[in-house]
């Protein structure tokens, strides 16, 4: 084996060394009291590392005989989910500080490992590589719901998700033997040119996508969302609603356009009806919720079936507003859950819906941050959110058919039925009267700072047309 090949991977090679810095951080910090702000600034400071390194080194590489394989747009991806990985480790310290368990160093490495398992599965070249990933992603993730092991509610959650995962996986890795019966091989390149339409390749290709979609929450693989999401300790909520959906959604759409481009007439099909399926559901669904994580959950279903709108286009412009719709989801829901766990951690654990009644008047600004965050989801002009769903409508309907004019048509509809549910939190806030509003606190510097930058995404990336260029530019 040629070692001198590892050197290719600099974005995995740099969160290998970020997990040994925190270990031995964590190891020799024993008994500073600052201990969690410095493992904090040390992954924030290397995930920032990861991210620059990932910038300069982002040409196309390929190792190992095409075993890892990343492009331009697998870069950028690996970019913005560095960036959304560093809002979750900030907006997690009000959390892992005044959490009984004093185990913030576990966490940083959980973050990273996960998201090296990611970074794994978007390089694969190959469908073993990319399984290897996805359980690297999904192991520790499992071990960040289950965090609060005193609580119930996180070990059920926790429970649930496991045994979701580990079936999702079985069915997935039994669709992948499908295709290595049809194909000879598990390399991308050689299955792309050796793949037909016969029964097996076929039977792979549904239990491939059934696989994968449990990761995405698509509709109707998403049964252990609202449960996990509910369990989970706020932060892992955040990092599990766009980082890992992020991550999933990409390495989905590069491997239908590319992999499984000569039966696109099969996959196409079972991709409007699974979008439909999400996007209605999920909003018929979030409108019942009086709990805030679970409407979140479901809001995170529904806009699971917007970013696969993107792949609809099956083209370049499918693969950029895929990842720009990303890069603005991650900005808009970490603020709406930087809200919810700074709440949540300053009055005791308060996650229901009514405990924003009369918020505004007792804590205007971060009422009004919510506010824009609900909008940019919603895709109210004039948030980055509105520019991120026309890209993806524009995407969906370059592709011209018929059927993909109605899918287009559908999630308009259910763009407004959103916007609906939105404005029953910002109604909570603002117009929702009641003799006692959860009483006004101070934010902590690293909620102010996680706010900061989710509000300057959510009114910058919309109209700093730079930034959607360097993401179209990229390619496939």
């Amino acid at each position: 084996m040629n070692y001198s090949e590892f050197l290719k991977m600099m974005p995995e090679a740099f969160l290998v060394l970020s997990l040994i810095i925190v270990f031995f951080g964590d190891f020799f910090l024993t008994k500073v009291k600052v201990k969690g702000y410095l493992l904090q600034y040390l992954t924030v400071g290397m995930l920032a590392v990861t991210a620059v390194a990932t910038l300069v080194c982002s040409d196309p590489v390929t190792a190992f005989g095409g075993l890892y394989v990343s492009s331009q747009a697998v870069n950028v991806m690996k970019v913005i989910l560095a960036f959304g990985t560093i809002i979750v480790c900030i907006m997690a310290q009000p959390w892992i500080v005044k959490s009984a368990m004093k185990l913030e160093g576990e966490f940083y490495m959980l973050v990273l490992s996960t998201l090296l398992g990611m970074f794994v599965m978007m390089s694969s070249g190959n469908f073993m590589l990319f399984f290897l990933g996805l359980e690297m992603a999904s192991v520790p993730m499992a071990c960040m719901v289950a965090f609060d092991k005193w609580k119930k509610d996180s070990a059920e959650g926790a429970a649930k998700y496991i045994l979701t995962a580990t079936f999702s996986s079985g069915v997935m890795l039994y669709g992948i033997s499908f295709i290595y019966a049809a194909t000879g091989t598990l390399y991308f390149d050689d299955v792309a040119a050796t793949i037909t339409a016969s029964p097996l390749a076929i039977i792979g290709l549904v239990f491939f996508f059934s696989g994968l979609g449990f990761k995405i929450s698509l509709v109707p693989f998403h049964f252990w969302t609202a449960d996990t999401y509910q369990g989970a300790p706020t932060p892992v909520t955040g990092y599990l609603s766009v980082i890992s959906k992020g991550a999933a959604a990409l390495t989905l759409c590069i491997i239908l356009m590319k992999v499984f481009q000569p039966l696109v007439a099969y996959w196409e099909y079972l991709l409007y009806i699974v979008i439909v399926l999400s996007i209605t559901v999920a909003n018929l669904f979030a409108i019942r919720q009086s709990e805030l994580k679970r409407f979140m959950a479901f809001s995170s279903i529904s806009q699971a079936g917007y970013i696969m709108l993107a792949v609809v286009g099956n083209g370049q412009l499918g693969v950029a507003a895929l990842t720009y719709y990303v890069l603005v989801y991650i900005v808009a829901n970490m603020a709406v859950f930087t809200v919810i766990n700074v709440v949540e951690s300053n009055h005791n654990g308060r996650t229901d819906m009514a405990a924003y009644n009369g918020f505004y008047q007792t804590n205007p600004k971060l009422s009004f941050l919510m506010t824009l965050a609900l909008f940019s989801l919603a895709g109210i002009p004039p948030f980055a959110g509105m520019f991120s769903k026309f890209f993806v409508f524009m995407a969906a309907a370059q592709q011209g058919s018929a059927a993909a004019y109605f899918v287009v048509f559908i999630a308009l509809i259910n763009t407004v039925v959103s916007l609906y549910y939105y404005l029953l939190i910002v109604k909570a806030m603002y117009i929702t009267k009641t003799d006692t509003p959860l009483p006004a606190f101070q934010s902590d510097l690293s909620t102010k700072t996680a706010l900061a930058l989710c509000t300057a995404g959510i009114a910058l990336f919309g109209i700093v047309s730079c930034i959607y260029e360097w993401i179209a530019a990229a390619g496939i």
